[in-house]
């Protein structure tokens, strides 16, 4: 895992929603190494721990990173009122990320904040990828319109079906492996969500990859924190830290519990 620390300047801040914000950073050294699915461990002023935001697009032509994130907590709060001009000390590019192949035919899950890090691991596929978005309801729903910008056919559900699927994103998921046959699917968003891909994947004989989320302290595999349970080849068990190891797993691999 090659990374670098990098004091990025914000070149373009945009607030989605209520409580979502969207930042563009100017990049020279990390950008470089980047693929989609991985993410930056963000240093916020008075916090001792930094912060891990998913990558949801970068261009290593254009020398920019983007982050979308969700305020969570006071850290997110304090990050999302950065302005323009300010330089963001970002750890990046950090974990294994999407092994991509545009030639396929490829369904993304996303449930809520799990959408951003889809955005740039979908737009290669262009037609090839079928994008189904999960959200609480439709004041909830982001980056819609950039996926289908990318050529995607965007389905999307929420929970109170104020648009889209009135239910699970799942269930668009069963929905969609019915009217035809896709070779790989990738799934990021909450836990339950992913299990439930992953069972949807395995009985349909699917390749299936999941970006997990775990609280984590380093960002680096030092500290140990966000650790994982996963299947061995030999159908023993072993712990694996979402940071160093992941985020992105083969559903098979992960004991979900």
């Amino acid at each position: 895992m090659k990374y670098t620390q990098e004091l990025c300047p914000v070149i373009k801040k945009e607030q989605l929603n209520r409580t979502t914000f969207s930042f563009t950073v100017a990049s020279e050294t990390a950008v470089q190494n980047m693929k989609p699915g991985q993410f930056a461990n963000i240093l916020v002023e008075g916090k001792t721990l930094r912060r891990p935001i998913s990558i949801c697009g970068f261009s290593r032509e254009e020398g920019t990173i983007r982050f979308v994130f969700e305020i969570r907590g006071e850290g997110t709060q304090i990050l999302s009122e950065m302005s323009e001009g300010q330089r963001m000390d970002i750890l990046a590019p950090l974990g294994n990320g999407f092994d991509i192949d545009p030639a396929e035919k490829a369904v993304f899950v996303g449930g809520g904040i799990g959408v951003p890090p889809l955005l740039g691991a979908s737009a290669p596929y262009g037609e090839n990828a079928t994008v189904l978005l999960g959200f609480r309801s439709k004041e909830a729903v982001i980056l819609a319109d950039e996926f289908r910008g990318n050529g995607a056919d965007v389905r999307i559900a929420t929970d109170d079906g104020s648009l889209g699927h009135h239910g699970f994103v799942t269930q668009l998921l069963a929905a969609r492996l019915d009217e035809a046959p896709c070779d790989v699917i990738y799934a990021c968003g909450p836990k339950p969500m992913l299990r439930l891909t992953a069972a949807e994947a395995e009985k349909r004989g699917i390749r299936c990859m999941v970006s997990l989320e775990e609280r984590m302290g380093c960002g680096i595999g030092a500290c140990l924190v966000c650790a994982c349970k996963t299947r061995t080849s030999d159908g023993g068990e072993k712990y694996l830290h979402v940071c160093k190891n992941g985020p992105v797993f083969d559903s098979r691999e992960v004991i979900w519990e």
